[in-house]
């Protein structure tokens, strides 16, 4: 295990424009949008967003080489250009799973690296441990594991400790004696029939703004600011409420860390904000210990987001390596 430098930090890619995109049929009624950018016979590579619900943008196909990397960015379903919109229907872990292959079989690629941050790198572990075969490298990024523990330290008081105003107005949106589960309690709001869109998008905006308010260590008003947009916060909050209402469709909490042995042999790179406080570093010292043959990569001075200056530099350096 290593520190990052604090000096000479890798920065992100010239913006690059996708050389083809699309959306794919897949089962449930769902339409998944991809696009792919960067070089057609490079080193495919897949990014998986986090959320879940929250999408893709064009930035991040800036943590790749684009002379080096076929860089694949897609939306999962519900969210982003993917359709329905907002849709919880057929949207389970195990449907994003499935296409996630869907999408591989479609470009006809048989393996590939796959990165994946947040929610991405849940969803980056459990494809891998299915489909190892078709798994170059992972490099993976604030690592959230689905367990009981890592949903309370965001959504019963862990997180609260550590920025308490934001705490409390995530809180009061929700009447006192329903406090005691704030994931049930938003749940029910954000995805009732009884409540009215325009209800839901208030209980959306304020579930979308808590995860904004705490994904940095110095306060981002631009990612506050997108966290509220209609559209974005309505398919990130339901999305997101629902997979974690139904702690991620696992079998158990420790469902990836009891597989990680099928992983043996995939280079694998884990960065970690040492300041996360969405997802703490004892998950990805907890991953690491079941993957000794992991590089863990704990940076000093970031919080969650991946473009915090020094993970920007962690992730490119492990692209780099690839």
């Amino acid at each position: 295990m290593r520190s990052s430098p604090t000096s000479s930090l890798r920065e992100l890619y010239p913006p690059v424009e996708a050389y083809t995109s699309g959306r794919i049929d897949v089962s449930g009624g769902h339409k998944i949008y991809y696009e792919q950018s960067g070089n057609p016979d490079g080193i495919p590579i897949v990014f998986l967003h986090g959320g879940p619900g929250g999408g893709t943008s064009p930035i991040q196909r800036r943590f790749f080489d684009p002379h080096k990397f076929n860089i694949i960015l897609y939306d999962q379903r519900g969210c982003g250009k993917s359709t329905p919109h907002a849709s919880l229907d057929n949207n389970t872990t195990w449907d994003l799973i499935e296409d996630i292959e869907i999408l591989r079989n479609t470009l006809q690629i048989e393996k590939w690296a796959v990165f994946g941050g947040s929610w991405g790198s849940t969803l980056a572990l459990l494809y891998a441990e299915l489909h190892p075969e078709h798994v170059s490298a992972l490099i993976l990024r604030g690592i959230f594991l689905m367990r009981q523990k890592e949903l309370d330290w965001f959504y019963n008081g862990g997180t609260g400790a550590l920025f308490p105003e934001e705490w409390a107005r995530f809180k009061s949106a929700i009447p006192y004696n329903e406090q005691a589960d704030l994931i049930a309690a938003y749940h029910k709001r954000l995805v009732s029939e009884e409540i009215n869109k325009n209800e839901q998008l208030v209980y959306a905006k304020e579930w979308s703004l808590w995860e904004a308010s705490t994904v940095t260590i110095n306060a981002d008003r631009q990612n506050r600011t997108l966290s509220v947009d209609p559209v974005f916060a309505h398919a990130f909050a339901r999305i997101e409420a629902h997979y974690f209402q139904n702690k991620g469709f696992l079998a158990n909490p420790n469902y990836i860390l009891d597989n990680c042995h099928k992983l043996d042999g995939i280079p694998t790179t884990i960065v970690q904000g040492r300041y996360d406080a969405i997802c703490p570093p004892s998950s990805a010292y907890d991953l690491a210990q079941k993957m000794p043959w992991a590089n863990l990569k704990i940076v000093p001075l970031a919080g969650h987001s991946a473009f915090e200056p020094a993970i920007t530099h962690e992730l490119i350096c492990a692209t780099d390596a690839l």
